[in-house]
């Protein structure tokens, strides 16, 4: 009956809080926008906003209770490393936040390196703007594989759901917050950054050059970059760069939904 409450109420519980933070970055955006929008938002958020409605349904659709799901499973059948040591709650909450976010950040540089993966991906990238948008904007295609991935791993390690919940909201939250077009102040910045990735740091992540968009691979905690040698400081004087695909960095046909869901199988 627990699992069963647990189930029904988290969708209701991240969309909640996806709206709210969503709001407050938009207006934060509107309020002090780091950088003049050349593309009406409009003409982008039909796209972005409608590319993550389709991932939301098909993921539900394919898995209902995603990765919550998974770690209930793993929680009844006493699957996974966790439920085989002497780890108390809150320590299997802290190492699921760490491993998770461990495992998106190699999935996504996983995604850079393989030509088939980067296919996929590279819709995410053929966005010309950056905002809190563009943090929806991934091919069903990658949601359903990083599901897969995250379903495993929740598995794997046998990960309690509360906090597979928890990573899953923050994860979300991570991602509006460092796709915002917005900056903290340069000293603030400065320090926000050992610890989580900011606008500047992942801006230079969608840069229209690879080997800038080669770094930076993080989407919440910025350790990893630091750690496994793909960190690049960002420099204010040069976030002007142009943003996008290297190859069309302002193709009209990147706005375009329909378009957008083709674009793996284009050539």
């Amino acid at each position: 009956m627990a699992n069963n409450t647990f189930a029904t109420h988290e969708a209701s519980a991240r969309l909640i809080v996806f709206a709210a933070i969503a709001v407050i970055l938009i207006f934060w955006e509107r309020r002090a926008a780091a950088h003049t929008a050349r593309i009406s938002p409009g003409h982008r958020w039909s796209a972005n906003f409608g590319m993550g409605i389709i991932d939301t349904l098909i993921l539900r659709l394919i898995f209902p209770a995603g990765a919550v799901g998974a770690a209930m499973l793993a929680a009844r059948q006493q699957m996974g490393i966790f439920n085989h040591l002497s780890v108390t709650g809150s320590e299997a909450i802290a190492a699921s936040l760490v491993l998770l976010d461990l495992s998106i950040y190699l999935q996504h540089r996983l995604f850079h390196v393989l030509p088939w993966l980067w296919l996929v991906h590279r819709v995410h990238h053929a966005d010309p703007e950056v905002d809190v948008s563009t943090a929806l904007r991934f091919h069903p295609l990658e949601s359903l594989l990083s599901m897969l991935l995250k379903a495993g791993v929740v598995i794997c390690f046998g990960m309690p759901p509360l906090g597979v919940l928890a990573f899953e909201i923050v994860l979300n939250a991570a991602a509006m917050f460092n796709h915002a077009n917005a900056s903290l102040p340069s000293r603030l910045e400065r320090c926000v950054r050992f610890v989580l990735v900011t606008q500047d740091m992942h801006r230079i992540h969608h840069s229209t050059h690879m080997t800038e968009a080669n770094r930076n691979f993080g989407f919440c905690v910025s350790w990893w970059d630091w750690l496994f040698g793909s960190y690049c400081a960002p420099d204010r004087s040069s976030l002007q760069s142009s943003i996008g695909l290297p190859d069309a960095p302002a193709a009209p046909e990147h706005l375009r939904l329909f378009w957008l869901l083709s674009m793996p199988f284009r050539r």
